[in-house]
C-alpha cells in the first residue's frame, strides 16, 4: 500500500480545528491531504491566501496535497491548462480533475512546468484513461482516484469499482480511493452527511475494516478519509496496522494452549496456491510443529465461517496447520476451533488470493 490520507475543507472549519488534525494525522503516519476546490465560493485571491497558509503548515510535517478541481473551477479562476502555476502558488502538489477534458489537455498537462500531479477520476468505466494514454502523457505525473458518495445507497458497486479500477492499474498508475469515519456529525464538502464512502458496501463498516477490505483486494494504493473529523482511536487504528498485508482481528477460545496461540500470532501466515472453496489453508506451522502434540481441546460440531482452525493431532500430517473456514462445515471431531474472526471481518475472507499474506491480532 502507498499512503495514508486525510480530507479537509477550509471553507467548513476552522484553521485552528484544520492545522490540529493535521498534527494528529501526521502523528499516526498519515501523509497525504484531498482539499476541494469544487465547493469554495471566493475570490481567487482569498483562495490562494486562505489554502496557502494551511497547505505550506501540511507540506511543513510532510504531506501531499491534492486539490480536487473541475473545468468549471478552471473558469470560474481564470486557469488555463496550459499555465497552472496557481495551483503551485497555493502550495499544492498536483490537482484531481473531477470532471476532465478530452484526453489531449490532460495529456499536455501532466507535462506542467510546476512539476504537479494530475489526477484522474476513476469512478467512470470508460476508455477515458486510454483516450489520454494514447496522447502520451508523461506518467510519472499521471495518478488517478475514486470519487466518494456522499448520498446513502448512491455509492460504487463492487463490480463496477472493480472494472473502473482495472482500467488504471492496467497501466500501472497509482491509486487512491476513500474510507468514512463513523464518528458522528462529520461532514464533507456538500451538505448530505451519509458518511462519504467509494463502495457502498463500505458505508456503515468500522474505519479499519474498510480499509483492511482495500488492503485484501491489492489494487488500492492510497487510501484517504473522506469526512471531517474521524476520532482519535479511528486515526489510532489506521495508522498502527499493516499496510502490506490484511491483519484478521480474532478472539482467540478461552484455554487455547501457548503453541497454539504462539502459531496464531507469531507465524507468517499465507493462503496455500492449490486454493479451496472451503478454507485458508495456512500450513508452514504444520512443519515448524512437526512432532509435537496438538491435543484435542474443542471440536464443535459444525464448524463456521469464520472460525480459525488449528488441527490436532488426530489428523496425522495435518497436525498443526492452521484453517479459516470458508463456509459452514461439519467438523470430523478431529478439528480444534482456536479463535474467530471479528463479524465484521468475515466478508474480506471472500478476497484472499492465492499466496496472499495474512496475520492476525488478537482482541480478547
Amino acid at each position: 500500500m502507498g499512503k495514508l490520507g486525510i480530507s479537509i475543507y477550509p471553507e467548513k472549519s476552522s484553521e485552528e480545528r484544520i492545522l490540529n488534525y493535521i498534527d494528529s494525522a501526521s502523528k499516526y503516519g498519515f501523509s497525504r491531504i484531498f482539499s476541494c476546490l469544487l465547493s469554495v465560493k471566493d475570490t481567487k485571491e482569498n483562495i490562494k491566501r486562505d489554502f496557502k497558509k494551511i497547505n505550506d503548515y501540511a507540506k511543513s510535517k510532510g504531506f501531499e496535497i491534492i486539490l480536487d478541481v473541475s473545468p468549471k473551477v478552471f473558469s470560474d479562476l481564470g486557469i488555463s491548462y496550459n499555465d497552472l502555476s496557481f495551483f503551485k502558488e497555493v502550495g499544492a502538489d498536483g490537482l484531481r480533475l473531477d470532471v476532465g477534458f478530452t484526453g489531449s489537455e490532460e495529456a499536455l498537462m501532466t507535462y506542467n512546468d510546476q512539476g504537479l500531479k494530475i489526477e484522474i477520476n476513476m469512478s467512470n468505466n470508460t476508455h477515458y484513461i486510454d483516450t489520454i494514454m494514447d496522447f502520451m502523457p508523461n506518467k510519472d505525473n499521471l495518478i488517478a482516484c475514486h470519487n466518494f458518495y456522499p448520498h446513502r445507497y448512491s455509492g460504487l458497486n463492487f463490480n463496477h469499482f472493480m472494472e473502473c479500477t482495472k482500467n488504471f492499474t492496467k497501466y500501472g498508475l497509482r491509486t487512491a480511493a476513500f474510507i468514512t469515519s463513523q464518528n458522528k456529525d462529520t461532514f464533507g464538502p456538500w451538505p448530505v452527511t451519509d458518511g462519504l464512502p467509494t463502495l457502498e458496501l463500505h458505508r456503515n463498516l468500522p474505519i479499519e475494516v474498510q480499509a483492511k477490505h482495500f488492503i485484501a483486494l491489492g489494487n488500492i494504493n492510497d487510501i484517504i478519509i473522506s469526512n471531517c473529523y474521524p476520532t482519535e482511536e479511528e486515526l489510532r487504528k489506521l495508522g498502527s496496522m499493516r499496510k502490506d498485508m490484511v491483519t484478521f482481528d480474532i478472539e482467540i477460545v478461552e484455554g487455547t494452549p501457548e503453541v497454539e496461540r504462539k502459531i496464531l500470532l507469531e507465524e507468517k501466515h499465507y493462503n496455500r496456491g492449490d486454493v479451496s472453496d472451503n478454507m485458508i489453508r495456512s500450513t508452514q506451522s504444520r512443519v515448524k510443529y512437526s512432532g509435537y502434540e496438538f491435543k484435542l481441546f474443542n471440536a464443535p460440531e459444525i464448524i463456521r465461517k469464520g472460525d480459525v482452525i488449528i488441527e490436532s493431532s488426530e489428523y496425522g500430517h495435518y497436525a498443526g496447520e492452521v484453517q479459516i473456514a470458508l463456509r459452514d462445515m461439519k467438523n470430523s471431531g478431529k478439528s480444534n476451533v482456536v479463535a474467530r474472526i471479528k463479524e465484521e471481518e468475515i466478508f474480506i475472507l471472500d478476497y484472499i488470493k492465492p499466496w496472499q499474506k495474512f496475520n492476525f491480532n488478537s482482541i480478547k
